[in-house]
This record gives C-alpha cells, structure tokens and sequence, in this order.
C-alpha cells in the first residue's frame, strides 16, 4: 500500500493564466526571460561579486551568484575559514560566465588576491598598520601571509635588534607596516621594526633630552663590530670605540664584553643633534699608570710583552694598560738603519732597561741593547790600532767601503786602502755587500764610534820592490788595456800599471798604438808615494836612433885618428823583468869599457 502525501495548496495561484499555458503568476514569460537577461548582464568576467553558499561537500563548494546555473569551487580555496556553512555569503572572482563545457567558473582564491591587493595598496597609501601571518623563513628574511598574499619581510626589517634566530618568529601572527610594493612584479615588502622604530622615536627623544657629558648609564651590547661594540640605552644607541673598552691595547672587542651583556657605560661625547652618542668602558675604572710601582726609575730592569709593531720600534706592555716604546735604535748598538720586526714580534717576552719615564705623560721608553756591554767602552784594548780582523760589507759610497766588525762596532775602509796596485774607481770592483773582508785597524775615532781600517795593509808595499824593478830608463814589455783623450793606461808585469801620453804611444813607422796591442815601454818616471809610472814606446825608438847617431860620430873620428885606441860604444837593448841580469852585465861591461 502506497503512502499518502500531504500538499499545500498555493494560495494566489493564479490558474487562468495556468489555463492558458502561463505559469508565472503575474509575469509573462517574456517579462522573466528579460528579468533573467537582465541579471546576466549584471555580472562580468574578470570582476569580483558576491555569492551565496549552496552547499557543501569534503572536495566541493556550491556557490549562487544568481546565473543560470551555480559554480562549484574546490573546498580547498576557502581552508583558512573551516567554519564555512551553507547559507555564508562568500566573494568571488568570475574566471569565464561559461567555459566550453557551458559552465559557469568562479575562484574564491582568485577573489581575496584581488580584493587582498587592494586592501595592500590601500595599507600602504594610508601608512595604516597591519596583521599578518609568517609562514616561514627564506633567504635573507621571512614569508609573511597578509590578506592572502605573500609578502617578504628582510631580517633588517623584523627588530631595531639584530636577530640571531629567525626560527623564533615563524607561525607567529604580528602588526606589519607595508614599505613597498612592486606593482608589476605583484611583490610586497613589509617591516615590523618600522612599528617599533616609531614608537622608539618619542622614547629616544625623552631619553636624549636627558643627556649630559660624563653621565654613567646602564645598557646592554646590542652589536658588536671590529671597531667598537653599539650599547642599547633603553631605546637609544650608543658605541663604545675599540679604544674606550679598556686602558689596555684590544684586538677585538669580544675579548671584554659579549653580546646582550649588561655594563655599565659613561657619556663621553655626542654631536649637536645627540644623534651620535660615543660612550666608554674603560672611563669607569682607575687609569694603570695610577698603579704603576711608585719606586720604578730610570735604570730598572722591567719585563713585558710585545703588543704593537712599527717599523721605528715596539710597544711594551710592562703591566695591563702601561706600555713602554723601545726604540729600534735601542735594541742593538749597531748603528745601521734596520726595522724593529728585525729584532722583535708581537708576543714576545722580552726584558728592557728604563730610559726614560714621564708620569705626568704617562710615557716610557725602554732599551734592549744596554742589557748588553757598549762594544765602545773597550775599544782601544778590544780594536787596538794594527789589529787584525775580518769585517762584513755593510755599503759602499763612492770613497770606500763601510763594514762592520761585530754588532755595533764599524769602520771605513778608504778606497785608496783597498790596493796597493790596482787604481780602483768604485768599491764594487774589489768586493760585494755582505761578502766578509779581512782588515787592519789604522786609526780609532772614539767620539764618532768609527774605525778608519785598511785592506792593503795586511801585505807588504810591493812599491818598495817595483822601485827596484821599473827603475828609469829600464824597457818592459806592456799591454794597452784602456785608451783615452789624454792617453793609455799599460799593464805591466806584477799587475802594475802605467801610464803613456799620446805622443808617446807614436810607433817608429808613424802609426799610433791601439788598444790591446802588446809593445815595449821605456820607463821615464816613476813616483813611488803617489804610485805613478810614467812610460814611453816612442822613446825606446828615439834613443836607439841617437845612439846610431853617436856611434857615426865615433867611427869618423876613429877614422881620423888611426892610432887611438878603438873604443866601442855601449848598446841599449830593451829588456823585460826577465833580463834584469843582462841589463847588470851590460852595466859592468859598459865601465869597463870607459875605463
């Protein structure tokens, strides 16, 4: 048996237009389909309408925006709002009024972007403060959810603070003001420390209208940086130099403090618009040279690390915050110019001599070489004049050589004390710097703390030999080795030297002798105190020509005279340091002869 069922009659049913095929009560049908065309011209693709929620499914929402047929949108677009029910009005975004499948397509997502750009340009036009999710963290910054666009908020941006932990932030819900948006990339910078920089302002500006020099105030160590460390005075930033932490010398700043520590900190300065506050750690504590031993003077011994290097000298630290400067010309009694990190580096333990100490200045100068004896105090005993010893070349000049017998002790050697025999015009033709030289001390010079000293010395003057040997008149063979306007320079046997003017270089044929050419040289000078040969090719020629003369002259007078004894005339021939026994027989022969 079938169920009956229950139906309400409709009370002003209009049933003569139901008789004649109308079936919209008052409206003709072409009244409702201009009343549906109406409202389908309403709506537009690309727009943002409302729309009311039909129902609900787990994948499906159905949305009525008053068309001909509803749109179903993924549940998924509208998860942010899980109490979402049948009935809500919800915005829309209308995607096509009818796909190819004559369907209607709308997208709510679509719709709170649109509406959500709005509203952040608004946010930004009005400078208006605003809420928003941080999703997560990114390179350099955070992903922030406002209004359902993603935004970047940069780590500078997040605190007045540097942050050192940008996980603490994420799935935290905070107010945002919108800094800057890229219109055409769709892209939204948002700052949080603008918020707290704003309300900063008026407590910086009560704080610093409370300033004064030499104010002691309590902060914290916000950051802290090679130069100096920036304390946090409750609103307002202050730095403290590198310099101000400690009396001390500091490498850097974490050796004293640590970040978020709280000190306590002096005003020492800040500019007219107290934009710039320099505050100091070490203004707070008593200064070293306060505590420095009140019976230390000039002469004690004091012990130390080295904590700067310069090229002019080191800086010791004999106690914390009290330094001394040794001197590079006190850390040895050599007097040649060197660098300090020659002798010394920074760490090193190292005991010195006070020379000087200044209180008053806080200065203190110390030495290292008068730990050791002054090589001067002993020298005429040590160094006595004709002692012999072997130096080091330091440097030339161009009138000696100065060398170094041991460290502090130095002398010259004169160039004309290099060599008896060879006329050196530079130093560097006999030696080379740090080549050693052996030398015999001529005169002390104690003011100056200079030895005169000679290299020559060590032989005998071969000059008191070659007086007997290049005797005037005597013929030695010769080879040019240096031309020149005023004449050549002929090296001799022995490695001696001499000298011949233009005119007599003239060979017997008339030709000029050219370098290197070997030739027999008379000796017409010889100077031994200023080490001069003077000699001669010509004359060798020239005489033989007025002995040939002579021995004319004697024959016609032989001739003339048949009866005198005949007498011969001696003959010069040119002799060599290998003939020296000829030339003597040719002597005694030749006064024999006269007699």
């Amino acid at each position: 048996m079938s169920e009956s069922k229950n139906y309400t009659a409709i009370e002003d049913f209009d049933w003569d237009a139901y008789a004649n095929g109308e079936t919209a009560g008052e409206k003709s049908r072409e009244e409702l389909t201009n009343t549906y065309d109406e409202s389908l011209k309403t709506a537009k693709e690309n727009e943002v309408v409302n729309g009311v929620v039909k129902s609900i499914t787990k994948r499906e929402v159905r949305v009525d925006i008053g068309m001909k047929s509803d749109a179903i949108i993924p549940v998924s677009e509208f998860r942010y709002n899980p109490d979402l029910k049948v009935g809500d009005e919800v915005e829309v975004y209308i995607e096509t009024l009818e796909d190819k499948n004559g369907q209607l397509r709308l997208s709510h997502k679509k719709a709170c972007q649109t509406r959500s750009w709005d509203r952040v340009n608004e946010a930004l036009q009005n400078d208006e403060v605003i809420k928003g999710y941080v999703k997560s963290r990114t390179k350099g910054g955070m992903i922030v959810d406002v209004f359902g666009i993603e935004a970047f908020l940069p780590g500078s941006q997040i605190d007045v603070r540097p942050i050192r932990d940008y996980d603490v932030f994420v799935d935290k819900t905070m107010e945002f003001k919108v800094v800057k948006i890229n219109q055409e990339y769709k892209n939204v910078v948002v700052s949080h420390k603008a918020l707290i920089e704003a309300e900063l302002e008026q407590q910086k500006k009560e704080i610093i209208s409370k300033l004064e020099k030499g104010q002691v105030l309590e902060g914290k160590v916000k950051n802290i940086t090679p130069y100096g460390v920036f304390v946090d005075l409750g609103g307002v930033d202050g730095l403290v130099h590198i310099t101000d932490l400690s009396w001390g010398r500091v490498s850097d700043p974490r050796e004293v403090v640590e970040l978020d520590q709280d000190i306590k900190v002096v005003i020492i300065d800040f500019d007219n618009d107290k934009k710039r506050i320099a505050l100091g750690l070490k203004q707070l504590q008593p200064h070293p040279w306060d505590n420095l031993t009140a019976d230390l003077k000039v002469g004690d011994h004091v012990k130390g690390k080295v904590v700067v290097m310069a090229d002019y000298g080191a800086f010791v630290e004999v106690q914390p915050g009290v330094e001394g400067l040794i001197h590079v010309s006190e850390m040895s009694w050599s007097q040649h110019l060197r660098s300090a990190n020659d002798f010394l580096k920074v760490g090193d333990e190292v005991e010195a001599v006070v020379l000087t100490l200044d209180r008053d200045e806080r200065k203190m100068s110390l030495g290292l070489k008068q730990l050791k004896k002054d090589p001067w105090e002993d020298i005429e005993t040590k160094y006595a004049i004709g002692s012999r010893h072997t130096a080091k070349v330091r440097n030339f000049t161009n009138f000696g050589v100065f060398v170094e017998i041991e460290e502090g002790v130095d002398g010259l050697i004169h160039i004309s004390d290099l060599s008896w025999t060879k006329k050196i015009k530079h130093p560097s033709e006999f030696t080379q710097v740090g080549n050693d030289i052996e030398v015999q001390v001529l005169e002390i010079d104690k003011d100056n703390r200079r030895l005169s000293l000679g290299h020559k010395q060590l032989e005998e003057n071969p000059w008191d030999v070659f007086e007997t040997i290049f005797t005037v008149g005597s013929i030695h063979e010769g080879i040019i080795t240096e031309v020149m306007d005023k004449g050549a320079v002929i090296s001799l046997p022995y490695g001696v030297e001499g000298f011949a003017t233009p005119k007599h270089l003239v060979k017997e044929d008339g030709t000029q002798a050219k370098l290197d050419e070997k030739l027999n040289f008379k000796v017409i000078e010889f100077n031994k105190d200023n080490k001069r040969i003077i000699l001669s090719h010509s004359r060798i020629s020239e005489d033989a020509n007025k002995a040939e003369r002579r021995e004319k002259a004697n024959t016609s007078r032989k001739s003339s005279k048949p009866a005198a004894e005949a007498v011969q005339a001696p003959q010069i021939e040119k002799t060599t340091l290998g003939d020296l026994g000829a030339l003597q027989a040719l002597k005694e022969q030749m006064q024999k002869e006269g007699k």
